[in-house]
């Protein structure tokens, strides 16, 4: 099947990034990105195959990446600076893997507790939707979102329920002190009895060493 150019993925009649932008900043939780160089978006929209009319070839296209909720999340794009790796770089469509890609799975977001949410290309049957690789609970769960509603979930969402327990007083200043593709490693870890965010210390690793423990995980 011949792949698609750049070009005819740029739907610049139907773009979403404006819409996109909008329930951003009408959203609850905050946000910032760094526009994507334009060869890199274009780039990574040709290795993805996906159009700017949807919400991910958008973000592929427009930024190197969305950091969402004062940096407790970081959701890939093109790639750059500001982000540790890309679209492509986490998926092995690129020749320079950030890591070891998850057949099945497209990782399009981590967290600061370490955390992933990846779309189920086949790992869980296909079915498109979001997986959350849990922590707490050491495997991939189903959000039952699609990548859009995912989007206005971190505009919308309640953010501070979802993370309640992996969360601690003051954790936006420290979150402010990370630096890019870094998150926490907390010990006593969250999945034992004793762990969580009020109880457990927290020591900055680098995104490669959380991501090896999403890729042993069912």
């Amino acid at each position: 099947m011949n792949k698609l150019s750049a070009n005819e993925l740029v739907d610049r009649e139907n773009h979403a990034w404006k819409e996109l932008k909008e329930l951003l900043e009408q959203g609850e939780n905050t946000y910032t990105y760094v526009p994507a160089q334009l060869e890199t978006g274009e780039d990574t929209l040709y290795q993805l195959q996906v159009s700017t009319r949807s919400y991910l070839g958008a973000v592929a296209y427009e930024t190197q990446g969305i950091v969402v909720d004062h940096g407790w999340i970081t959701l890939l794009g093109a790639g750059g600076e500001s982000v540790h790796g890309s679209l492509t770089s986490w998926n092995g469509l690129s020749a320079q893997p950030a890591v070891q890609a998850l057949p099945g799975m497209m990782v399009v977001a981590y967290d600061v507790a370490g955390g992933f949410f990846a779309l189920d290309t086949g790992k869980f049957g296909g079915t498109g939707q979001i997986h959350y690789f849990a922590p707490d609970a050491l495997e991939w769960e189903s959000t039952e979102l699609s990548y859009s509603e995912f989007m206005t979930w971190l505009a919308e969402g309640d953010l501070q329920l979802f993370y309640e327990t992996f969360r601690w007083n003051g954790w936006q200043e420290e979150m402010a002190q990370l630096e890019t593709g870094h998150v926490l490693a907390y010990y006593p870890p969250l999945w034992t009895k004793e762990g969580g965010g009020k109880s457990s210390s927290k020591t900055p690793v680098h995104i490669t060493e959380a991501w090896k423990t999403a890729l042993e995980a069912k």
